[in-house]
């Protein structure tokens, strides 16, 4: 993706449970918003996010949410 051309740039990786794997990025678009883009697996339990990005940045894509996933269904 082209930042020049009004498209995402990838800022931050997110790491799984095994905190090796990466399961998905942290996008910036060109308006200033924030999305989460995951790999073929879907949404997955998120446990640490590299390079560290800004408190505001976390609340946008509620990494507290991301870190939760799974856990409230049993497993």
């Amino acid at each position: 993706m082209n930042d020049d051309k009004g498209e995402g740039v990838a800022i931050a990786n997110l790491f799984g449970t095994d905190e090796c794997s990466v399961v998905g990025w942290v996008y910036r678009w060109g308006t200033g918003a924030h999305a989460v883009m995951w790999d073929v697996h879907g949404p997955q339990q998120v446990s640490k996010i590299r390079p560290d990005i800004s408190e505001e940045q976390k609340q946008e894509i509620d990494f507290d949410a991301l870190m939760r996933i799974g856990r409230d269904e049993g497993g």
